[in-house]
């Protein structure tokens, strides 16, 4: 079916959500990338089977005309519960059953199908309450599922799906009833700002991509997501890819290009399948390509691979990369809304910002800043990760507290332990303390705390976390992921890499803290691009929150979390030790002294630190410390 008026999609659109409403009863099995890996498209098939051999009615696409009641089964995208995958939801029961297995297919269309009855034993349940209904539980509570909406609701692969649920309508607005300055102008008000990182003004900078003289413009979607523990993005492009086409044609629209890319790295295979099955959909139905909905707009998309190279996620690197060079940032100014792909006018935002536009365009601006804070209206999606009970993708008001986050959608620290840190917008960011707990999380109060929102990554960390381990391990990712291009960040990283090394290996000074600063700082002031001058970010917070955690390192030469192996010793408690030898046995170095059913000793001189004599001990006589 083509759409060569508003009229065609207004007819479509009432056909399909007849045929919604013809499905009385609809399973939706989680279709993100974490419920796959789970086995979700085995329990898809499973239900498909099932349902076909007990003659249950059952469509799995929106195509054929019925007015017969049936199933529909759907695979959506990410609920988001991703601690609990696989999930199955059911509507319009709400219920949400966790951690399904093919093998309980049978029970769940007996219950939930036939009899409209929960199978109780598949539901959440936390401290003896069990929570049948997804919108109950916990985890979803404090949420505000706008950009999300769909994720999980809806069958990620159907155009015709979206357009029930009344996708397309707000480009339709666009086409038919706003000049590009209005839809400009809706968006400045709205005050939408950029979700990839710095926050800047979406509006502003559309506007500015408008008002070049160059006939020529482009749009680009920056779906390159390379933050340790990120999955923001790549969840809406699974999950609901029409939502991020329609943002970037609706731009395309407002600044007068007329064609997209969307960069994406090649290792996201599912949001690429279904974005480009997105893509290849909206041109057969003639909302991409020439004179879109029978109007004289022509704008079409399409996908540009890069190789997992964090630096790619840079808009100048980017950019470079979508022309065949070597991912690279050039200086700035010329801004890439002035001279930016092929030296023409580009347009650059993330996946979560291009999701927001149409929800703005239908609802309004003053809908849209009706959440969230004054100088950070709206909801963000972000990627929660770590030792947390409840890891997984959720969507709050901006200028939520931490603690909300933590512990109300995150179900606290995993084993009841102490919370320590969370690692807030990845390489790029900076680490909160548990005096921040009571801090809403928006760009400002971020920046003054010396972090930012990023793409959205929130790494949790409990009291077992050795904080220059951290800092550490993003130290070394950046310095292996710099492009090489400028000296601050492919060498300055590089020693920061060395010096927090050393610190960790118990050959560390107070001097080496004093270069840590110093080092830095001259980074962050001295690299080429944004991502060069922010990767110090994790050394800079977590010396202003943990010096003392890193004196211990230098000074008594210890590890409070025990992680760092240099720092260890492992002792054999005389009160417990049996001498059942199992220790002395399994010591690679044969460092362990002692007779059968005698005390046994660790000859600390040839000990490697290796805790294997740990690992083995079934008497928990052997201790680190």
């Amino acid at each position: 079916m083509r759409y060569d008026s508003r009229e065609d999609l207004t007819n479509c659109q009432k056909s399909f959500q007849d045929q919604l409403e013809g499905q009385k009863k609809k399973i939706y099995v989680c279709g993100g990338t974490g419920c796959v890996a789970s086995g979700a498209f085995d329990i898809y098939r499973k239900f498909k089977e099932v349902l076909a051999n007990r003659k249950i009615p059952c469509q799995v696409e929106l195509k054929e005309e019925s007015t017969e009641e049936r199933v529909g089964l759907k695979i959506s995208g990410c609920h988001g519960f991703c601690e609990k995958g696989p999930l199955v939801a059911m509507e319009p029961s709400g219920i949400l059953y966790v951690k399904v297995q093919p093998e309980d297919v049978e029970e769940i269309i007996e219950q939930s199908i036939l009899r409209d009855e929960v199978v109780s034993r598949l539901v959440f349940e936390k401290d003896g309450i069990r929570y049948p209904i997804q919108e109950e539980l916990p985890f979803y509570r404090s949420q505000q599922r706008r950009i999300l909406q769909y994720c999980g609701r809806i069958d990620a692969d159907s155009m015709e799906e979206y357009i029930a649920y009344g996708g397309y309508q707000a480009l339709e607005a666009c086409l038919f009833e706003h000049t590009s300055e209005d839809v400009i102008r809706i968006i400045q008000e709205s005050s939408l700002r950029g979700r990839g990182g710095g926050g800047f003004g979406t509006g502003m900078k559309w506007n500015y991509v408008k008002n070049q003289a160059e006939s020529e413009k482009y749009v680009v979607c920056n779906g390159d997501e390379g933050d340790p523990g990120a999955f923001m993005d790549r969840s809406i492009m699974e999950g609901d890819p029409h939502r991020v086409l329609e943002g970037m044609m609706i731009a395309g629209y407002a600044v007068g290009a007329s064609q997209g890319y969307i960069y994406i790295r090649a290792e996201y295979p599912l949001a690429v399948a279904r974005l480009q099955r997105a893509i290849e959909e909206a041109r057969k139905a003639g909302m991409l390509g020439e004179g879109i909905m029978g109007t004289d707009f022509s704008f079409d998309i399409e996908i540009r691979y890069g190789a997992g190279a964090f630096v790619c996620g840079e808009e100048t690197s980017l950019i470079r990369s979508i022309e065949g060079e070597r991912g690279e940032p050039v200086n700035k100014p010329p801004f890439p809304a002035e001279s930016g792909l092929w030296e023409k006018p580009t347009l650059v935002n993330n996946v979560e910002t291009f999701a927001n536009v149409a929800l703005i365009i239908s609802k309004g601006s003053d809908w849209y800043r009706s959440c969230g804070t004054d100088m950070s209206p709206g909801t963000k999606v972000f990627a929660l990760t770590g030792n947390i009970e409840n890891t997984g993708l959720i969507e709050v008001p901006m200028g939520t507290p931490l603690h909300e986050i933590i512990y109300s959608v995150g179900g606290g620290i995993k084993g009841g332990k102490k919370f320590k840190a969370v690692q807030i917008g990845g390489p790029s960011g900076g680490c909160l303390t548990e005096e921040h707990l009571n801090m809403p999380l928006d760009y400002e109060s971020l920046r003054e705390a010396g972090a930012m929102i990023g793409s959205g990554g929130l790494v949790v960390m409990d009291e077992d976390t050795c904080i220059v381990e951290v800092a550490k391990f993003f130290m070394n990712f950046t310095q292996n992921e710099s492009c090489g291009k400028c000296t601050p960040c492919r060498i300055g990283n590089k020693r920061l890499y060395e010096i927090l090394e050393r610190i960790t290996e118990g050959k560390g000074t107070l001097a080496d803290l004093k270069k840590l600063k110093e080092l830095s700082e001259a980074v962050k002031d001295t690299a080429l691009c944004g991502l060069g001058q922010t990767s110090p970010n994790p050394v800079l917070s977590t010396l202003e929150y943990f010096y003392e955690e890193y004196c211990e390192h230098v000074l008594e030469k210890k590890c409070r979390a025990g992680s760092c192996s240099a720092l260890l010793s492992y002792f054999i408690l005389e009160d417990k030790c049996t001498g059942c030898t199992l220790c002395a046995r399994k010591c690679p170095v044969s460092c362990i002294e002692g007779s059968p059913k005698k005390l046994h000793v660790i000859d600390q001189e040839k000990c490697i630190k290796c805790g294997a004599c740990l690992d083995v001990c079934r008497f928990d006589a052997v201790v680190k410390k």
